[in-house]
C-alpha cells in the first residue's frame, strides 16, 4: 500500500513539474477514472499538443471527479475556471438544445453510423450549437451503446419489458424512453444500483458493457439483451474564455490535437468494450443478440413528439436518419 500511495505522489509530483515547465498548462477534467478511455484520450492530445508547441503548451488532467460532478465542472468551464472538461451529452440536455439530439433513443443505427454522424457536417452543426453557451466544443468521443440487463429473464421482445422496474439515470428523457418501451423507469444515483437490484427494489438496469462488468451488476443481472437504445456520445469542450485568450495559431494546434485524439479514445474504448464482454461471457451471463428492434423504435414515437419540438431539430433527426 505504502509503495503504491508513493508512486501516486511521485506520479503528481512528476506531472506538476511538467506542467510548470510549460508556459500555459490547460486544466482538465473528467469524472471517470484514470486508465478510463477519455481520460487517456484528453491525456493523448495534451502530448500531443506539447510535442506541437514545443513544451509550450501542456494539459494537467484531473480525473476521478477531483474538480468535481459534471454539474459543477461544466459550470466552472463555462467560468473559465476550468480549460478543459470531458462530459458525457446528456448533461447538456437541458441548456443546449442540439445536444438532446444525440441523446435520442434508436437516433443512431450503427457505431459506424454514429461515427459518420459526428465526424461530418451534422455533428459540426451540434457542437457548434455549444457556442453560444461560453463553451466550444472540440470533438466528440464514444461511450459504446446502452441496452437492458435484469435479474428476472431473457428480454427478447417488447411484452417481456412490460411492468419491469429499470434504474434509469435522472433524466426525463431517460423515464420517458422507458415508460414508452412499457417498463416503469426508477431514476436513482448510480452507486445505489447493485444493492437495489440486489435486494429486489428493481428488477435491472441499462448500461454499456464496460458499465455492466466494473460496476459489478452483471453479478446480480445475469440477463443482457442487447437492444442498443441509446448511443449517446461524450463531449469533449473548452471554456470560450480560455480558447478566446489563445491565438489563432494556437487555436487550430488545440483542435488538431482533439480530433487527433479522438481515433486514440476509439481505439481503447473498443478495447475496453472488447474485454468487459469477455469477462461477462466468461461468467455464464445469458446475452440476448437476437432481438428485433424495429418494435422497439416504433414505440420512440412519442418520445420524440415530446423532445423533438422544433423545425432545426426535425431537420437534424431527418438528416441524421438519411446518411448511410
Amino acid at each position: 500500500m505504502l509503495m503504491k500511495v508513493t508512486a501516486a505522489l511521485l506520479a503528481s509530483a512528476a506531472m506538476a513539474t511538467a506542467a510548470a515547465a510549460c508556459e500555459l498548462t490547460l486544466k482538465a477534467s473528467d469524472t471517470h477514472p484514470d486508465g478510463y478511455p477519455t481520460v487517456e484520450g484528453v491525456k493523448a492530445m495534451g502530448a500531443m499538443l506539447e510535442e506541437k508547441t514545443d513544451g509550450r503548451i501542456c494539459i494537467e488532467m484531473f480525473h476521478s471527479a477531483q474538480l468535481g460532478e459534471e454539474k459543477d465542472t461544466i459550470e466552472q468551464t463555462q467560468f473559465g475556471v476550468i480549460d478543459l472538461n470531458r462530459v458525457s451529452f446528456g448533461p447538456f440536455n437541458n441548456i443546449i438544445p442540439e445536444s438532446q439530439i444525440p441523446s435520442l433513443p434508436y437516433i443512431f443505427r450503427s457505431v459506424d453510423h454514429m461515427h459518420k454522424v459526428m465526424d461530418g457536417e451534422i455533428g459540426a452543426e451540434i457542437l457548434g450549437a455549444f457556442s453560444d453557451h461560453d463553451l466550444v466544443a472540440l470533438t466528440s468521443y464514444d461511450a459504446g451503446s446502452r441496452s437492458f440487463y435484469n435479474s428476472q429473464k431473457p428480454i427478447t421482445s417488447l411484452e417481456d419489458l412490460a411492468g419491469m422496474k429499470f434504474r434509469v439515470m435522472q433524466s426525463d428523457l431517460f423515464v420517458d424512453m422507458v415508460g414508452a418501451l412499457g417498463a416503469n423507469a426508477t431514476p436513482m444515483p448510480y452507486g445505489e444500483v447493485y444493492s437495489s437490484i440486489q435486494t429486489g427494489v428493481i428488477d435491472g438496469a441499462e448500461n454499456n458493457w464496460p458499465s455492466y462488468e466494473s460496476s459489478g451488476h452483471f453479478e446480480v443481472a445475469g440477463y443482457y439483451t442487447l437492444d442498443q437504445h441509446l448511443m449517446v456520445p461524450e463531449v469533449l469542450v473548452m471554456s470560450k474564455k480560455s480558447w478566446e485568450s489563445l491565438s489563432e495559431e494556437d487555436q487550430a494546434l488545440v483542435m488538431e490535437a482533439a480530433k487527433a485524439s479522438t481515433e486514440v479514445q476509439r481505439q481503447l474504448w473498443a478495447e475496453r468494450e472488447a474485454a468487459s464482454e469477455e469477462k461477462v461471457r466468461a461468467a455464464g451471463n445469458e446475452i440476448i443478440t437476437e432481438i428485433d428492434k424495429t418494435p422497439f423504435i416504433e414505440a420512440m414515437a412519442p418520445v420524440y413528439e415530446k423532445y423533438v419540438t422544433d423545425e432545426t431539430l426535425k431537420d437534424l433527426v431527418a438528416r441524421i436518419q438519411a446518411v448511410e
